[in-house]
């Protein structure tokens, strides 16, 4: 039996963005890929910037030189999960000050460890303040907070004065919202403001435009096209040396599950060598080897499989729109790259503008988030991103790239989340794979199509996946209670 707390401060906005209904948030594409650290984005990322975002808080009402101790309390999904996800390693990090787009990921253990040792850590690199993990973070396993699975609340104490109690809800994708600030997100004036498919398609036809060059107007309400091209390719770049990294390290998953490391066997049996040289020497490569259609399949695999190792190994991967799902866009724009004919480097960027858009419609009208929708949230949504994407680059006309995604996701509906130990392992990482493949087949499907014949629309599907999130059942949203993760033994990390 889960215990619904009492909600704090909040108005209809809040219920409105977190349920993904609000038609007042204003997404870029750089709010659906974001730069951090593995292994999720609602568990691990979330959580960080919650940590990080409860100190500038604390600064800003004039508090932080008199705190005396704090306490961190996880509701939900983060509390049942998160020690599989390394939530309390990130509340961790985020209390030391530290920022996950750019931390050193080879230190985090040892920073957290530390803490843990020494019950005390330095807040915001500034302060000492007394913290047992064992029992200022607390993992309320059957208490929940009423708008989002994954709550979380910091409690700041004072020698002389009431406590000052923050409560955030990661909402998937490395958004966090709290329980009581405004809540229109970028707010700026947009020349096409997209809220349903439907009108990316009437603005794409009025303007005879592809639907890149729509995206890439709306960007320019937040920065110069040239600080938009140098930030997609900044994201470009980092997912590829995650791809690159998950293909030449080999070893054990950590968590207790003693998953092994496989992309880098595939990455040699494919190209039939260890060498490190470098991410674009091995494109280069990989582009050159002339594969058969069975290799250019195991290699799409490989490329998926690598992204979520290092994601499960707590590397550095770019919410796409998710961690948990992150290698589905990659492993699709690799392909692309690779394997499809008069592919350009400068693509990248039409890529990801069109793959963001697609990954903004679905938090608007449905959800990213597992812990509210099942993995059709995270694998589906990124599956229908990089299907219309990858439609786009190959050729195909708006009608065309919606069609691709909403195959892409149709044939998601109802996927669950069940992560066995609470970690991002099994089945997510092959998940990945899977996701990959039926983007690429979404998108040749879409291509060969008449859309004229379709008969579901992207919005039908996007709505009927938020029926179906509401109607599945709790132990399939990221509970680790129910399906694969009830089914096999597991030991999990801890922090």
């Amino acid at each position: 039996m889960v215990e619904i707390l009492a909600a704090g401060n909040h108005n209809s906005s809040l219920d409105e963005i977190i349920s993904g209904k609000s038609k007042m948030e204003q997404i870029s594409v750089l709010d659906i890929f974001k730069i951090g650290v593995g292994p999720s984005s609602s568990h691990t990322v979330g959580p960080w910037k919650a940590a990080l975002k409860s100190i500038a808080e604390l600064k800003e009402a004039q508090l932080f030189d008199t705190i005396r101790s704090l306490e961190v309390d996880l509701f939900g999904s983060l509390a049942k999960t998160g020690k599989g996800h390394g939530t309390g390693l990130a509340i961790v990090l985020g209390l030391l000050g530290e920022n996950p787009v750019d931390i050193d990921t080879t230190t985090l253990f040892a920073k957290a460890n530390k803490v843990r040792a020494e019950k005390k850590l330095l807040l915001n690199g500034e302060k000492g303040l007394p913290f047992d993990t064992n029992k200022d973070l607390r993992y309320n396993w059957d208490k929940s907070l009423p708008f989002h699975p994954n709550g979380l609340r910091f409690t700041y104490n004072f020698p002389d004065r009431e406590p000052l109690v923050l409560t955030y809800y990661s909402i998937g994708g490395g958004f966090v919202v709290q329980e009581n600030e405004p809540l229109v997100s970028n707010p700026v004036e947009l020349p096409y403001p997209i809220h349903q498919a439907s009108q990316l398609l009437d603005y794409c036809h009025s303007l005879n435009a592809p639907v890149w060059k729509i995206v890439y107007e709306n960007e320019k309400s937040w920065r110069t096209p040239a600080e938009t091209d140098a930030a997609l390719m900044n994201i470009w770049q980092t997912m590829l040396n995650c791809a690159y990294r998950g293909c030449h390290t080999e070893g054990e998953l950590p968590g207790g599950l003693s998953v092994r490391r496989r992309a880098w066997g595939l990455n040699y049996k494919l190209s039939g060598s260890r060498e490190k040289s470098s991410p674009e020497e091995w494109l280069s490569m990989i582009r050159n080897s002339n594969p058969t259609f069975h290799q250019v399949l195991k290699w799409v695999s490989c490329f998926a499989i690598a992204v979520n190792e290092e994601n499960a190994a707590f590397g550095r991967v770019v919410t796409a729109p998710t961690n948990g799902s992150a290698g589905v866009i990659p492993a699709v724009l690799l392909y692309y790259l690779c394997f499809c004919d008069n592919a350009k480097e400068e693509d990248v960027i039409r890529f990801l503008l069109v793959a963001g858009e697609l990954g903004s419609l679905f938090k608007k009208g449905a959800t990213i988030s597992a812990a509210l929708g099942g993995c059709q949230a995270e694998i589906g949504v990124s599956s229908a991103m990089a299907a219309g994407a990858l439609t786009e680059c190959l050729g195909g006309n708006v009608e065309q790239v919606l069609m691709a995604a909403e195959i892409a996701m149709e044939h998601h509906l109802g996927l669950t989340c069940d992560p066995v130990g609470g970690l991002v392992q099994i089945p997510c990482i092959e998940r990945n794979s899977m996701g990959a493949v039926k983007a690429i087949t979404a998108a040749n499907i879409a291509l060969e199509s008449d859309p004229a014949d379709a008969k579901v629309t992207l919005d039908s599907v996007i709505k009927s996946m938020w029926e179906t999130a509401q109607d599945m059942n709790l132990k399939y949203k990221e509970t680790s209670e129910g399906g694969l993760a009830v089914n096999i033994p597991a030991n999990v990390i801890e922090c």
